[in-house]
């Protein structure tokens, strides 16, 4: 293992292996005059034809560390690859991501008009995709794990992939261990299956874990691993965050949490800030509401269940100089926003390694950057469970000033709006939920929870109805008086499909349900034609004579035992034996008894019992 110190010291024309003067051209007018360690580190040994597994902090320059070393390779083949050939394929997690790459690449090969890329990413239509790539071709691939995953299986449309990547040279894993987080383990065993094994991989990340490092073991040949620490930090200690990084907890009740945002918010709107929730539904109630309440600044919102938006709003984010992102984890990894003086962690994330993702969105490749994370007075412990398991040191901020009680405005906005009444009440729901499901559950303990103070933190109209409050009462929260069911959504569109429905529901309350036309039980005999009757009247009555004649056999059995029984006693003689056997009720065993001796009837009532 390759362990690195993080400097950036060296030049690009340190590097043991010669650049191609194109892409020194492109380095220079982007001013990238210095290499970090993880780019000094990964591009000889990637163009040395081996497979690398590197881990750096956040901010270090990972992008260049592949986008480099692919084209040096692609420039190197023996045979120049054709329209429909990819040498090269770059998977990610989110489609944010992609698209940061996808810019950075495209800026590489505008010197390299032989080379043409494409971007496999969701939101789009996958039908243009497959025109697009039939049309245009492509040498390098930039794909999220599940549109590619599709992409494979479109061969009825005329496209085959799986022929196209027969060609491959280069595969990066960027964001490895979050591919796996994710849950895209299935659809990456899928794609790697339609891979050539003899190639070049590199897996990069953050953050190493046992999945990952099953991965490594399972994919890479003779892998070269590349870890690079922070300057001044032991090799047994790596710090994951940026060493210019201002790492600060505050710790408030859940009802003054949001008042306290907000206050932090008003004190630096003329910064770039990212505010990050727990789930869609927060970030869908409190960006709204942030919105309303920080007047004359920009507030954008994303999150992963957004479809065709994201990209726009993530490509207008990145363009402005001062303004709120309000998002999800979708935007916690290798996102590489310009200029992020805060990064501020409302909702601590459900895991520790996502935590330190999401503050490397700020200081990045050495410049300064602040991280603030909100945390209730019962989570206090996790600052100490952060600088153990993350290596990631928190201080405690003064407390925010000028803090004010904004919650009855929100409730006002509820009132006035039903939308922002129901995204209240999924925020609310999706929150406990969560917090459920934290990864550190012995400080997050849903049992713990204050749910009367957190519903006033939420600015709840009523509380909901949910598993979790079942069958408890909260005498510290007071429902509003007005009735929420008279609530309107100021959409007139969206009101009038309301009423509608409500009406619906009062005429079917108002009209009685339906008799059943039940039909009354008739008797059996009743039920069944004439001749199904008759057959089964007959077999009754053969079953019952059947039944009146093995009681009759039983019954004459049971005498001439008895009468076996006095033989052998002595009480009578066998002249009597033989007399009151001849002449009992007839039976099926006298015409036996009456043509055979007197042993051998009883030898044969004896093997009767």
């Amino acid at each position: 293992m390759s362990v690195m110190e993080n400097t950036t010291d060296g030049t690009w024309d340190s590097l043991p292996v010669q650049l191609h003067e194109s892409i020194l051209e492109t380095l220079r007018e982007l001013k990238f005059t210095h290499m970090t360690p993880v780019q000094s580190a990964c591009i000889p040994l990637f163009m040395g034809n081996k497979d690398v597994a590197a881990e750096a902090v956040t901010g270090s320059g990972k992008t260049l560390a592949f986008v480099i070393p692919i084209l040096e390779l692609l420039l190197k083949r023996e045979e120049k690859l054709k329209k429909m050939q990819v040498g090269a394929l770059v998977v990610t997690p989110t489609r944010e991501l992609a698209l940061q790459i996808s810019e950075v690449m495209e800026q590489f090969i505008q010197k390299f008009p032989q080379f043409k890329q494409i971007l496999l990413i969701g939101g789009t239509n996958p039908v243009e995709d497959v025109e697009k790539f039939k049309e245009q071709g492509a040498n390098i691939v930039i794909a999220t794990p599940g549109r590619l995953e599709d992409m494979f299986r479109r061969k009825s449309e005329g496209l085959d992939l799986a022929g196209s990547v027969r060609s491959l040279d280069v595969l990066v894993l960027d964001e490895a261990d979050r591919l796996l987080d994710m849950g895209f383990e299935a659809s990456l065993n899928t794609i790697l299956g339609y891979l050539p094994k003899q190639r070049r991989t590199g897996l990069f990340s953050a953050t190493q874990t046992q999945e990952l490092e099953k991965l490594v073991r399972a994919g890479l040949r003779n892998p070269v691993r590349i870890t690079v620490k922070e300057k001044g930090v032991a090799a047994t200690a790596v710090q994951k965050t940026p060493s210019r990084l201002s790492n600060y907890y505050t710790v408030c009740k859940a009802e003054d949490k949001f008042n306290n945002l907000v206050a932090f918010l008003r004190q630096h709107k003329h910064e770039k800030n990212l505010v990050f929730f727990s789930t869609c539904a927060c970030v869908e109630y409190y960006g709204r509401t942030l919105e309303t309440l920080i007047k004359k600044v920009s507030v954008h919102c994303i999150h992963g269940k957004m479809k065709t938006k994201r990209n726009k709003i993530f490509a207008d984010f990145r363009a402005l100089k001062s303004g709120i992102l309000v998002c999800t984890d979708v935007m916690a990894r290798g996102i590489d926003i310009p200029d992020v003086n805060w990064v501020l962690q409302y909702d601590p994330p459900s895991s520790a390694s996502a935590f330190v993702h999401r503050c490397g969105r700020t200081a990045r490749i050495g410049n300064q950057g602040n991280a603030l994370v909100f945390l209730l007075p019962m989570e206090e412990t996790y600052v100490n469970f952060l600088s153990i398991n993350q290596k990631c040191p928190l201080q405690l901020m003064p407390p925010i000033g000028d803090v004010v009680d904004v919650l009855p405005k929100v409730q006002a906005m509820s009132l006035a709006d039903r939308a922002m009444f129901d995204r209240s009440m999924r925020a609310f729901v999706s929150y406990v939920q969560a917090y459920a499901k934290h990864e550190c559950s012995l400080i997050f303990r849903v049992k713990d929870l204050d749910f009367a103070t957190l519903a006033r933190g939420f600015a709840l109209l009523r509380l909901p109805k949910m598993p979790e409050l079942r069958g408890k009462n909260f005498p510290n929260f007071t429902p509003t008086t007005v009735d929420t069911e008279t609530i309107r959504y100021k959409d007139k569109n969206r009101e009038k499909q309301r009423q509608k429905m409500l009406a619906e529901l009062k005429d079917k309350e108002k009209t009685p349900l339906p008799r059943k036309n039940f039909t009354r039980n008739k008797a059996w005999s009743k039920q069944k034609n004439k001749k199904e009757r008759r057959r089964k009247n007959a077999a009754k009555r053969k079953l019952d004579q059947d039944s009146e004649a093995e009681d009759e056999d039983l019954s004459e059995l049971l005498n001439d035992t008895r009468l076996l029984k006095k033989l052998k006693k002595g009480r009578i003689t066998a002249e009597d034996f033989e007399e009151q056997i001849t002449n009992g009720p007839k039976s099926k065993h006298k015409p036996a008894a009456a043509n055979c001796s007197e042993g051998e009837d009883v030898e044969a009532l004896s093997e009767n019992l």
